[in-house]
């Protein structure tokens, strides 16, 4: 009797310890993304070898399939230093990156028990690349994002478009006769997700290739719930079908603000894997002003590099990164308690607006000329400033109808030559309470003063 009593309260204190399993509203688990404003993606897998499209050079058949896997031997991630990467992201200004632990070829980067086809099984690495990774990743406070692409272009299962031998000797799937190749196929899928679900705990899944099946062949909702069941806190990008907790636009910054959360992920040059022969780097200036459009509109810019395979960043990205950084740790008040900024129309380029929106940034892309003009501010200004320095600027108010609330418009002095940012300057306007803007269409004024 006394046993029974035991396992009674063993199994209560079970019980509710499960069913008081915290759960989490979407703006709650994206509250850390939609502050965060700069994540690093990193494409690395076998394609860094040869310095070929990353997956896509066997699905255009650029390259048979054989000789894309032999390019294993050769990734050896020898001068592999996930600390040192670690602490060149949060240099850049970042507060999360996203490791490629599986692309569409089917390589897993980390020790999987579902697929023989891994770096530690088939190339000179031989090490688990995921894990030091994320610890790295946690020793500096950032998020740890996991890319999994939900196709796998290796799994025999998994049907393809172009010349593939036979793979199921890289894929031991015990007891499964009963199982369709597709069930097989999704019992593979929700294997190795839960295996890094509970292995690495990510904060951030970025899924690719959901474009080839329905949602409901990809049973995305399920999936979603059996994330959320492994880690209650974990959000998902756009590519779960309609499941996902944010957008991912890619390679073009949207015209029109994206609603919702959202992130922008683009490449440095003209490829997401290391590719040597692509020299066409993007300047500075293009990627620190890409990133002022992008958190401007209230979005992430998710910045890639493409390591080398020995581990190694190139020069050019290490480069692009610390001058991001410089100009993030410069305007860093800016840039971090800050939101989307004006509607069109109050300025002629991109502006922010700090939380509680008693101050503006506006973002200078080009030196001005005459003086800078800010439109429809209906309240009182305290003082505006340049951002990463002590200069103050005078203004003052031009036009508009004041007792009828037509606030005219904002002239500020130009900045000095040598407080303008090579890249962006941004001008900090300090309201005396919270933003009213003027929205009204400019009508007859029927009542002078």
């Amino acid at each position: 009797m006394k046993y029974l009593k035991i396992i009674t309260v063993f199994v209560c204190l079970c019980t509710l310890q499960l069913s008081a399993q915290e759960k989490f509203t979407k703006e709650q688990r994206l509250e850390w993304f939609q502050d965060a404003k700069l994540g690093i993606f990193i494409h690395w897998g076998y394609y860094g070898v040869k310095g070929i499209g990353e997956s896509w050079s066997m699905y255009h058949k650029r390259i048979s399939y054989d000789d894309y896997m032999a390019q294993g031997k050769e990734f050896t991630a020898k001068n592999y230093d996930p600390e040192a990467w670690a602490k060149l992201f949060k240099k850049a200004g970042a507060r999360y990156a996203v490791l490629t632990t599986k692309h569409h070829d089917g390589v897993a980067l980390w020790d999987t028990k579902f697929s023989k086809l891994n770096v530690v099984q088939k190339t000179p690495a031989k090490r688990d690349l995921v894990a030091p990774f994320v610890d790295a990743l946690r020793k500096e406070n950032l998020k740890v994002g996991l890319y999994y692409s939900i196709i796998d272009w290796s799994h025999p299962d998994y049907d393809v478009v172009f010349p593939r031998p036979d793979t199921r000797k890289n894929y031991p799937q015990k007891n499964q006769n009963q199982l369709s190749p597709w069930q097989r196929f999704l019992k593979f899928n929700d294997g190795q997700l839960k295996e890094l679900s509970t292995t690495f705990n990510p904060d951030l899944y970025w899924f690719d290739g959901d474009w080839e099946k329905s949602s409901e062949q990809w049973q995305a909702q399920s999936l979603k719930d059996s994330l959320l069941s492994w880690n209650p806190k974990v959000i998902v990008n756009s590519r779960l079908k309609s499941y996902g907790d944010y957008s991912t636009p890619e390679q073009g910054v949207p015209v029109v603000r994206p609603e919702g959360a959202w992130e922008f992920c683009m490449t440095m040059n003209d490829n997401w894997g290391y590719f040597p022969s692509d020299t066409n780097y993007k300047p500075v200036s293009q990627i620190i002003r890409t990133f002022v459009e992008v958190i401007s509109s209230g979005g992430n810019l998710l910045l890639n590099i493409g390591p080398k395979p020995d581990g190694t960043i190139a020069p050019e990205q290490v480069e692009r990164l610390e001058a991001l950084g410089e100009w993030i740790s410069k305007h860093e008040s800016a840039v971090f308690n800050s939101k989307a900024g004006l509607p069109y129309g109050h300025f002629f380029g991109p502006t922010l607006l700090s939380k509680d929106e008693t101050k503006i940034y506006l973002a200078l892309f080009d030196n001005p000329k005459n003086y800078i003009l800010l439109k429809g501010i209906q309240n009182k200004v305290k003082s505006i400033k340049v951002v990463g320095t002590n200069q103050e600027l005078s203004f003052e108010r031009n036009g508009g109808a004041e007792w009828n609330n037509i606030p005219g418009i904002l002239r500020i002095e130009i900045p000095q030559e040598k407080n303008l940012d090579a890249n962006t300057t941004l001008i900090e306007v300090t309201l005396e309470d919270a933003l009213v803007l003027y929205r009204g269409h400019g009508n007859a004024v029927e009542l002078n003063k």
